[in-house]
């Protein structure tokens, strides 16, 4: 956005911290995925907030793996990860794994334990949570809460060394089990876990909680501003009081309303749900709200980064109408995307009195919006064309200024033409529209002195190449999914996805994969993956207008 926009309340902050040479002046951030799936919408509003506040002050983000759980995590996670920030444009300083602390965190809860902060409890969840209390009832202790330091050294040893299976015991904190806070309950620390590491192999069988791992993982990196969602306000103060009982560097915590957007769902759990019982193709699907998804659809990292942009960063938690992204994009690309002409639901145009077997090449810009029009393109025209279906009408209203009995309309970058007569087959179906051409109104070179009020786009059917065109729309037919009562895959869209066969104009062909184009008067599409020159695939990015609010 290119007007001046007030601080965020993080900005605010982070200003104040320099002001005060708080941390000498200096400010690094992080950005701290679990590799248990792709990243989202939602992410990349934090890469760009904790990347874009360092950038802002002269600061530095790590890139760090919160890789605390070995059943659900996967390197394919990673190097995806790694992919979706470079691709969105950042950098960062370094690449870091909480698995790299694992023996400075052991070493922490060995120093809790023997200031007496913490015990070996061999609870059940179960009975861990009941004896937590409620909301207005405080927790009982139990037995274990009674264990002496030497008891717990040699039974957080023992865990570490194999000797108990899954959960036979955890390693909890001696907090207060009457704080308002539940979470300050005695928060479980470490728990067992005989699972194969990504990182680590099988050197651990033990594993620390996130609210363990985290906060020290930042003071060990000396993050200045942690920068995390509203969900974990109340853990805030767990974050501060492991950090302050250890007396190691004061990380601070600061929280920000996540991304809720309309129209999807943005659980990693669920998005896991969508790919594993087939209702996508895959995380990247172009339907997903993952980042490869949007990516493979035709988004940019600008497009997102001016979305992240525009939404700002607020304390309340919101909803996000998905046609603000939508949006974002087409601005982006009616600047950049270069035009082209294809035919998704052909029927064919004769021009009568073109000579046959005479071909002609006219030329069209690649983007009007660029002065100059940014270079343009041969397209080959001849006797014989497609056009859309519905640019043809039998019986046409009086504002109807495309084709029907007696009407003229030009052919972009080419002729004027007027229809004659058409075909219909025994269904009732226009098979053939016959026209005849004007042919002193060439574009660029008019002389006809016609004005027509319609321009429609066509494909000479010799030249026309055939290619797969993937019409997306929302995956959900319901805002949103997730606060409907039952199951969040019952509302998913059966039309979110419809496959047809279209003629494209021959320099297509060229196109790359991941390159951004307008069909003209059909909307913004590109290339995909699977695409080869015998098999062209196109996924729709967008609509040139936004259709859905009438739907």
């Amino acid at each position: 956005m290119s007007e001046e926009r007030s601080l965020n309340f993080i900005e605010e902050i982070v200003e104040e911290d320099i002001a005060a040479g708080k941390h000498g002046g200096r400010v690094l951030t992080r950005f701290p995925p679990e590799p248990n799936g792709y990243l989202h919408i939602g992410h990349a509003k934090s890469i760009c907030l904790n990347f874009g506040l360092a950038l802002k002050y002269n600061g530095s983000t790590n890139l760090r793996f919160d890789d605390t759980n070995p059943v659900t995590e996967d390197t394919e996670y990673v190097d995806s990860i790694k992919e979706d920030v470079k691709w969105l444009g950042f950098n960062w300083a370094s690449e870091l794994y909480a698995s790299d602390y694992f023996d400075l965190i052991y070493a922490f809860a060995v120093k809790l334990i023997e200031a007496g902060l913490a015990y070996v409890d061999d609870s059940t969840s179960e009975e861990i949570a009941a004896q937590k209390g409620t909301p207005t009832e405080p927790g009982t202790p139990n037995q274990y809460r009674s264990r002496s330091v030497e008891e717990n050294l040699r039974l957080f040893t023992e865990m570490k060394e194999g000797k108990y299976p899954d959960g036979a015991k955890v390693l909890r904190a001696k907090v207060d089990l009457a704080s308002p806070n539940m979470l300050m309950r005695d928060p479980v620390m470490y728990r067992i876990k005989h699972a194969h590491h990504h990182r680590t192999g099988d050197k651990w069988c033990i594993y620390p909680m996130y609210d363990f791992a985290h906060g020290q993982s930042d003071s060990i990196e000396q993050i200045t501003h942690s920068i995390c969602t509203l969900e974990f306000v109340p853990h805030r103060a767990m974050y501060d009081w492991f950090i302050e009982k250890l007396g190691i560097f004061p990380s601070k915590q600061y929280e920000f309303a996540r991304l809720n957007m309309t129209y999807t769902v943005m659980s990693k759990r669920k998005l896991l749900q969508l790919v594993k019982e087939g209702h996508v193709e895959d995380w990247d699907d172009p339907r997903m709200p993952t980042i490869s998804g949007l990516r493979r659809r035709g988004y940019t990292p600008g497009s997102i980064r001016e979305f992240c942009e525009r939404i700002g960063v607020a304390k309340r938690e919101n909803m996000i109408d998905v046609s603000l992204l939508e949006f974002c994009i087409r601005e982006e690309l009616n600047k950049t995307a270069w035009r082209r002409m294809a035919v998704l639901d052909p029927v064919k145009c004769i021009i009568t009195n073109f000579p046959e077997g005479l071909e002609e090449i006219h030329f069209g810009e690649n983007n009007p919006e660029v002065e100059g029009g940014d270079g343009g393109r041969d397209i080959p025209f001849s006797r014989e064309l497609w056009i859309e279906r519905d640019d043809f009408m039998e019986e046409p209203p009086k504002k109807f200024f495309r084709l029907g009995p007696g009407l003229m309309v030009r052919l972009k970058n080419a002729y004027i033409i007027k229809c004659d007569d058409f075909v219909k087959d025994a269904d009732g179906n226009v098979t053939e529209i016959h026209c005849s051409y004007i042919p002193e109104s060439r574009s660029g070179n008019d002389t006809s002195g016609i004005n027509v009020k319609g321009t429609i786009h066509w494909v000479s059917v010799a030249h026309a190449k055939t290619a797969e065109v993937r019409l997306y729309e929302r995956l959900f037919k319901v805002e949103d999914p997730s606060s409907e009562e039952g199951d969040f895959k019952d509302f998913l869209n059966p039309d979110s996805l419809q496959t047809i066969t279209a003629f494209v104009e021959p320099e297509l062909v060229n196109m790359e994969a991941g390159k951004p184009c307008q069909f003209m008067r059909k909307g913004y599409f590109t290339l995909d993956k699977t695409s080869t020159a015998d098999r062209l695939v196109f996924n729709r990015t967008v609509t040139l207008k936004d259709s859905w609010a009438k739907k």
